[in-house]
């Protein structure tokens, strides 16, 4: 699964910078993430992207220290940032717990999303990123958005700090809802047999406060990037082979 979503991603970047000029892609952590920046970092067309014309950002973040192995940016300069040749200026990075901001978890939520209302211009509070995307939880949490919590309930900022998660570590920046969907296209990635109720839940049309992962969807593709067994449970009309739209 990882290799297949890794080409279809490079296509994706080649098409956008062909098309615009640029190229913006939003970074999820996890087991899923990790490996498809692994596949990416190992794929020979990867020669395909330009990687001085891609942005690269992240749904959420661990709120530690720079540099703690936990972060989701740790993982992926380990996976892939650091093989390729990216911009500076286009990695934006959510804040850490050693920053300006020190553990004041909201101001560094608030920062993050004055990046993201800059990067989008006027009049619009994210961009239109090309690909946006996520890893599904076995509890159906994608970014750091977890069933029930506060987060997944926001329904105006893009940007929120999050406590209390019932994921290890308790403290974390994540998008929301509202800003997922300014995305293009929202990619949602799941591998194993951990993940087949919640991709059977989130699929089933359940409730996005019960179920985050069903209210994760891009402006004009959803796609849902599934191995056998996390597909193992899904209605039969869904169970066919290849990419499942939502």
């Amino acid at each position: 699964m990882a290799r297949a979503t890794a080409a279809r991603l490079i296509t994706a970047v080649v098409d956008a910078q062909a098309a615009r000029g640029h190229a913006s892609v939003v970074l999820t952590g996890g087991r899923n993430g990790n490996g498809l920046l692994a596949a990416l970092a190992s794929a020979p067309a990867r020669e395909a992207i330009d990687w001085t014309r891609l942005d690269l950002w992240w749904g959420d973040e661990r709120f530690l220290p720079e540099g703690d192995p936990d972060r989701n940016v740790t993982q992926a300069r380990e996976a892939l940032a650091d093989s390729v040749p990216l911009a500076s200026e286009r990695v934006h990075v959510m804040p850490a717990s050693d920053g300006p901001h020190g553990q004041d978890v909201d101001a560094a939520a608030a920062e993050y999303a004055r990046e993201l209302a800059r990067a989008a211009g006027p009049g619009r509070t994210v961009p239109a990123f090309d690909v946006l995307l996520l890893g599904v939880g076995p509890d159906t949490h994608v970014a750091s958005l977890f069933p029930e919590s506060p987060a997944v309930r926001e329904t105006e900022r893009a940007v929120v700090g999050v406590r209390d998660s019932p994921k290890p570590p308790p403290t974390r920046v994540s998008l929301t809802l509202p800003a997922i969907r300014e995305a293009r296209a929202v990619w949602l990635l799941a591998a194993g047999e951990d993940k087949a109720g919640a991709a059977a839940l989130a699929l089933s049309g359940a409730d996005e406060v019960r179920a985050p992962a069903a209210g994760a969807r891009g402006r004009s593709e959803t796609l849902w990037l599934l191995d056998a067994a996390a597909a193992s449970r899904l209605p039969s009309e869904l169970r066919s082979p290849g990419p499942t739209r939502q």
